[in-house]
């Protein structure tokens, strides 16, 4: 009896001496990490960090606090905004559009058109003319913090038809039969309604 006494005191004082090791463990030195969005290691609004508005893309503008007044800073922080938006359109659109190549004929009559490249090259013109500040935030060192967005419809809208105008211009029926089933698959990735 003795003995059962003695080891059920035992695998006690274990128990105890464990889960008091591993409490105090997790409590010396170890913080939990802080995933908040900082700014100047300030909480700031969440969208400075990941900008993101439902049916806009969106992009960051900052700017460092000028002697030229707000309204100079507003111009600055806006064009970089518009420069945020136009590196994630580019990007978005090489990821979604498929690099469609179709050869045609033989020897000298061979056509190739390659969608990826022209749609590239005219999205990159596209137009931010509907791109809008829609929130700001000023750090405490006076820096300029705009969030701006442009409606995805409007550049989706863009993008199609930079893609059909890329098929237009080519005179090979062949490739244009095979345009109409890569714009049915384009009109399910760039929604435009």
């Amino acid at each position: 009896m003795v003995k059962v006494l003695s080891s059920m005191v035992l695998a006690g004082l274990v128990a105890v001496t464990i889960t008091g090791c591993g409490g105090a463990t997790a409590t010396l030195g170890e913080a939990e990490p802080d995933f908040r969005c900082k700014q100047e290691n300030v909480l700031a609004p969440k969208w400075t960090c990941i900008p993101m508005v439902e049916g806009a893309y969106a992009g960051v503008g900052v700017t460092p606090k000028s002697a030229a007044g707000v309204g100079h800073m507003r111009k600055v922080a806006l064009a970089n905004g518009r420069s945020d938006l136009a590196q994630q359109i580019k990007s978005q659109v090489k990821d979604k559009i498929e690099t469609f190549t179709r050869t045609t004929g033989l020897g000298d009559a061979e056509t190739v058109d390659s969608v990826n490249t022209a749609v590239s090259k005219q999205v990159a013109k596209v137009d931010l003319q509907g791109s809008k500040a829609v929130d700001s935030w000023t750090s405490p060192s006076g820096a300029l913090y705009l969030l701006v967005t442009v409606p995805e419809a409007a550049v989706n809208g863009e993008v199609k038809a930079a893609v059909k105008t890329s098929f237009k211009n080519d005179e090979a029926l062949w490739q244009q039969f095979q345009a109409k089933n890569a714009l049915e698959g384009l009109d399910k990735e760039f929604p435009t309604e």
